[in-house]
């Protein structure tokens, strides 16, 4: 009797997996999605995670499925097939349960799109919410900035990065302050990748990292954080600056060790790059007030096309050394140095020690004073 008792459970228990009304959604996700104004088409998840693997649903009478795994939640981004490319329009939480998504087809910001059954989703909407006056407010410094500078005026430019550097750090402490309260959440470890990426302080990066829960950074985006801070803390002030090698534009190798014995600044930059452009005058000024004193530069350009970087250099008038890999991106010095954002400097001593870093506008010339007096 024994066995058959088994095996009628089991078959019992096999029936019951087996029923659409009790799919195991601990263990898979079913996400269903109403957009009003939106009847037939097709809607795309871009699963960032994956090496930006896409999912694709059709919409019928305004109604769309998604079904799957996520081992654990994720940032996935949403979009449309709009005059046959696809539309990316809000980024969101996936995570295994039911979820439910309801928008409107002319009103599909991030804030605007209702998720529910994702607790993840719940946390990233309870902090961008929090977010919106700032991004709200960075908008439009961007709308100011241009405007200043197609008209050329310097002084109101400075005002306006001044001004978005505050922004900036109002947007870290309320992560920060996330963070803090929320070590469990998926939704802290996104967000000190993404706004913690660009040339953070290392100690501090190091403090919010070691709060998160362990399973926190293991995850993706957890171990996201872990190579920018690892990154970060080799580069941080006080600490010997790397040495790296790359070729000038004559093709003649160039090593940051040449210049043992001087003060020297590292500068990252590209021909594409605006706001490195914008920059340049900065540090020429700098660079003709104090390299008669013994300030030097070294240029490091994150360009691919020789041509159009040895045009900015003849262009913008820079007289320093400059050195590229043509490597873009994936400049191998920018990548010692955990570089995810441009312009960015570092300043060494003459022992090769970084004795400040990205140091921006007048805040160059006012720092150099301070060792050519």
């Amino acid at each position: 009797m024994k066995p058959l008792s088994i095996f009628i459970l089991l078959a019992m228990f096999s029936c019951k997996g087996a029923s659409e009304k009790d799919v195991d959604y601990i263990h898979a996700y079913r996400l269903t999605g109403k957009i009003a104004g939106l009847e037939e088409g097709q809607v795309y998840i871009c699963h960032r995670e994956k090496e930006n693997k896409f999912d694709t649903a059709n919409i019928h009478d305004g109604v769309f499925e998604f079904t799957g795994r996520a081992d654990t939640p994720e940032f996935c981004n949403l979009g449309f097939l709009n005059q046959g490319n696809m539309d990316f329009r809000f980024g969101f939480f996936l995570q295994n349960g039911k979820l439910e998504l309801t928008a409107r087809v002319d009103s599909l910001q991030d804030d605007a799109v209702l998720i529910t059954g994702a607790p993840a989703q719940d946390d990233f909407r309870m902090l961008s919410k929090a977010l919106v006056p700032i991004h709200a407010a960075e908008r439009s410094l961007d709308s100011l900035f241009k405007i200043a500078s197609d008209a050329d005026n310097k002084k109101l430019q400075d005002s306006l990065v001044s001004l978005a550097k505050i922004l900036g750090q109002q947007e870290k402490d309320l992560i920060k302050k996330f963070v803090w309260q929320h070590p469990s959440s998926y939704v802290s470890a996104f967000q000190l990748s993404t706004a913690f990426a660009t040339n953070p302080d290392g100690k501090e990066l190091d403090s919010l990292y070691n709060r998160l829960d362990p399973a926190i950074r293991t995850s993706y985006y957890g171990q996201q954080v872990k190579d920018v801070r690892d990154r970060a803390l080799i580069t941080d002030v006080g600490q010997p600056a790397p040495d790296f090698t790359q070729n000038n534009p004559d093709g003649k190798p160039v090593s940051l060790s040449a210049f043992k014995g001087k003060y020297v600044l590292i500068d990252f930059w590209a021909s594409w790059c605006g706001p490195c452009r914008r920059e340049n005058p900065a540090v020429v000024a700098a660079w003709q007030r104090f390299h008669p004193r013994g300030f030097n530069i070294l240029g490091v350009s994150l360009d691919d096309k020789k041509d159009k970087w040895l045009e900015a250099i003849k262009k913008d008038q820079l007289p320093w050394m400059q050195v590229s890999d043509l490597n873009g991106w994936q400049n191998s010095a920018a990548r010692l140095y955990g570089i995810r954002g441009i312009p960015m400097n570092f300043l060494l001593d003459k022992n090769g020690k970084i004795i400040a870093k990205n140091l921006r506008g007048e805040a160059l010339e006012q720092h150099l004073a301070t060792l050519f007096p």
